[in-house]
């Protein structure tokens, strides 16, 4: 054997032991159908939320040790759900979508009041829960096993139907009224359109046509939700009423400057200035506590998850994984956006929680469970021959 034989062999040999070992760490995730990468990322976004979370509810640990049942609950839902294949999401996109619904007709009907709206539905001596959460997931599936069965892009008839599937939700939860939820269950609907490959003349089209509805949209609005948006463009305008929170929460943001105060130090959170301050407005406990430098690790950290999202997206085999799996990953970097916009008073305030550290249930569920549907729609993948 002559010497640069030799060598191949010898550098083959060697190379093939830590390939190995990395297919046999693959295989094992791949076995269990999660994505380390963002697993681990999660993970670190809910225990940092865990941490703002005991500061902004005034250091009650009953609220740290429910939100972190909660997120045990999620991470089983999502552990779930990432062990199904593309196909059977598929089928199961028409059923989970009528029975969302079913539901959201049901709480027309006979749905429990709470803060001034109508959006729960209880079993009795069993759960509360906001069916239009179930829209998040179940709106972004049915559009896109609708279109997966089409050809790309969409035509009329074809973009039809799904403004009529985008739009009974829609309707049904903006009458609640909860107009953010309602916004974000659109907007997923939306994303799978986009993705699907809709020409540039069609959406200025549609942009077109929304810019022109915005004063019917207007005069159809409840009285507080207009008082929102006049907030948003004057907030000064009335500063002890409907201007305080979000006066209170760039204050508190102001405040923290590039360091923060502290954990635990915040005055304008402490001292209870700052209202909804464990829900809505916790970016403002962070920006107060941890300074800019912290807010801007968290949005980093946003970033990464949604970079991987992302790239667990376009790595997706089939049409109505790509579809579903990029509108999940653009919906949550929504809820992000609209958050921290609303909370440093660049957008009006609409009640959407920050993802994972906002104090609440059933959008730590559903915002998991969309993290399982990514995660099975790459770990289904199959292996193509070299």
């Amino acid at each position: 054997m002559s010497w640069s034989e030799l060598s191949r062999s010898l550098s083959g040999n060697l190379g093939r032991a830590p390939r190995g070992s990395m297919s046999r760490r693959r295989s094992a995730w791949q076995r269990i159908h999660l994505d380390p990468w963002l697993l681990g990322m999660l993970l670190l976004l809910m225990v940092a939320g865990l941490a703002v979370l005991y500061s902004a509810s005034g250091q009650r640990l009953a609220v740290v040790i429910a939100q972190g049942i909660r997120f045990g609950v999620a991470l089983v839902v999502m552990a779930g759900l990432a062990q199904l294949s593309p196909s059977t999401l598929q089928r199961w996109a028409l059923p989970v979508y009528g029975a969302g619904v079913l539901m959201l007709v049901a709480v027309e009907v006979v749905g429990d009041m709470g803060m001034g709206a109508q959006r729960w539905l209880v079993i009795p001596g069993v759960i509360r829960f906001q069916p239009s959460e179930m829209m998040k997931l179940a709106m972004p599936m049915m559009v896109a096993a609708w279109l997966s069965r089409r050809e790309l892009p969409p035509r009329g008839q074809d973009l039809a139907v799904c403004v009529l599937i985008i739009g009974l939700p829609v309707g049904l939860i903006a009458r609640q009224p909860d107009l953010g939820t309602s916004l974000l269950v659109a907007l997923a609907g939306v994303f799978v359109i986009l993705l699907a490959g809709l020409s540039w003349r069609i959406i200025l089209l549609c942009a077109t046509l929304v810019a022109a509805a915005l004063p019917l949209l207007w005069m159809n609005m409840h009285a507080y939700q207009q008082q929102r948006v006049l907030t948003f463009l004057d907030p000064e305008s009335d500063p002890l009423g409907a201007g305080w929170n979000i006066i209170q929460s760039t204050t508190a943001i102001g405040s923290g400057g590039l360091w923060g105060k502290g954990w635990l130090e915040g005055t304008q959170s402490q001292l209870e200035f700052l209202p909804e301050r464990h829900t809505d407005f916790i970016v403002a406990v962070l920006g107060e506590e941890f300074g800019l430098l912290g807010m801007l690790a968290f949005l980093l950290l946003y970033l990464l998850i949604v970079g991987r999202g992302l790239w667990l997206a376009g790595a997706a085999q089939e049409t109505f994984g790509r579809l579903l799996a990029g509108s999940i990953i653009l919906t949550f970097f929504i809820y992000v956006f609209v958050n921290v916009g609303m909370v440093s008073g660049i957008l009006p305030v609409v009640g959407v929680p920050l993802p994972l550290v906002s104090y609440g249930g059933t959008s730590s569920v559903t915002l998991m469970a969309g993290f399982g549907i990514l995660m099975a729609i790459h770990s289904h993948r199959r292996l193509l021959p070299r």
